[in-house]
């Protein structure tokens, strides 16, 4: 995905759903008016998630995902399931397929149960409509047909009504006035990818420049003679996390200082949460289980943060020694019991409704829930001056 294109994060995540051989693929095809999904009457032909990122009218960026068979059988067919399931925690608005002629029935209830479980807003879509002899039309329901491409626009409609208000937290335009200039601290090392930047380094730009505020970027080595040729102090400094400690010790006490992940934390809707998290790091047990998770998936390099630098840190920050488990991309245990803390990634390529899942899986469970620029933060000893310029607004916003 290019830097012109919305990130997958900022898309309306649309998930079809239902039986094997309802028509998932071939109304996935209709309504996206492309060949996306491979279409066959063999049941069970789709055996993964399929997605695709693209506009989809009247509701802007989406992306469509075309899920297997709910009622998939044998070995294969429950962890085709299992996927299926996983899809939920990511899907905003849910489409569920009914073949006409055969109705709803134990699955389709199964999986209605479920949306509503979820809070997941959703239609039912009987398809194959140009078999029937007779029309379903309700609020939550639609006769369609994939081969004659009956009522698909219809159903894009009502797709569109049961979209969720857009997001209005801001990454930190609302901290800043007109004019301001703020200072991102971003390192070019061998964890950073060749010739871009990273997502939550572009959105925090955007953001600033939709403040009418500017920007000014520099490398850690660069941070003191940039500060030095200011006229005066900038607004904020934001850093990436993983040279909090060099930073801190540049920039002012007067001058406030944050970072990418905190900023993103408060975006998705879970800072308060990643705080309280980063508390229990000092209640840890030896050999307690740690979880670590990242939403994306990428080459684990040497110096890794997952895998390297955070249990390096926890290490010698605590004192002992824990057992570390890594996992990223779509993977995410439901079953948290089993650890002490969860450490996850600013979520800055999952939406807010999978970051918010994965939150409320590890709350429900009485899991500590931190991420990494929380943790790095912490480990600093300078979490509380990092979440001050959040928590000054927050309080002036109140008074």
């Amino acid at each position: 995905m290019s830097l012109n294109n919305t990130p997958s994060g900022e898309r309306i995540h649309i998930g079809f759903f239902g039986r094997r051989n309802a028509g998932k693929s071939s109304l996935v095809n209709a309504v996206t008016g492309q060949e996306l999904s491979v279409v066959s009457d063999v049941k069970g032909t789709t055996t993964d998630p399929v997605y695709k990122a693209m506009e989809l009218l009247p509701l802007g960026a989406v992306e469509i995902i075309d899920t297997p068979g709910y009622d998939d059988e044998g070995m294969l067919g429950e962890l085709r399931v299992k996927k299926t399931r996983q899809i939920l925690a990511k899907t905003d608005i849910a489409v569920l397929v009914v073949d006409i002629s055969a109705g709803m029935g134990d699955c389709e209830n199964e999986l209605v149960r479920l949306f509503e479980e979820r809070e997941i807003p959703y239609v039912i879509a009987y398809n194959k409509g140009d078999t029937a002899d007779s029309e379903i039309s309700s609020e939550k329901e639609i006769t369609v047909s994939a081969k004659d491409k009956k009522n698909i626009y219809e159903l894009k409609e009502k797709i569109a009504a049961l979209a969720v208000q857009e997001n209005k937290r801001r990454i930190i335009g609302d901290l800043l006035d007109s004019g301001d200039l703020v200072v991102l601290v971003t390192p070019i090392d061998e964890s950073a990818p060749k010739g871009r930047m990273i997502l939550p380094q572009v959105q925090t730009l955007r953001d600033i420049l939709d403040a009418d505020a500017m920007a000014v970027f520099a490398k850690p080595e660069q941070l003191a003679e940039t500060l030095e040729k200011l006229t005066a102090p900038p607004k904020m400094v934001v850093t990436d996390s993983q040279v909090f400690g060099r930073v801190n010790e540049i920039v002012p006490e007067t001058v406030p200082l944050t970072s990418f992940s905190i900023l993103m934390a408060r975006y998705k809707g879970f800072l308060d949460t990643a705080v309280k998290g980063a508390a229990a790091i000092d209640s840890l047990k030896e050999g307690d289980k740690i979880l670590i998770s990242e939403g994306c998936t990428h080459h684990r390099q040497c110096g890794d943060i997952g895998s390297v630098k955070l249990p390096n840190l926890l290490k010698k920050y605590t004192g002992k020694n824990f057992e570390i488990i890594l996992t990223s991309g779509r993977d995410f245990p439901e079953d948290l019991t089993e650890y002490a803390l969860v450490i996850h990634c600013g979520g800055c390529m999952l939406n807010e409704k999978e970051v918010a899942y994965r939150r409320k899986l590890a709350e429900m469970q009485n899991i500590p829930f931190t991420n990494y620029g929380t943790a790095l933060a912490k480990f600093s000893g300078i979490l509380e001056r990092s979440i001050a310029p959040i928590k000054n607004y927050e309080l002036r916003i109140k008074n």
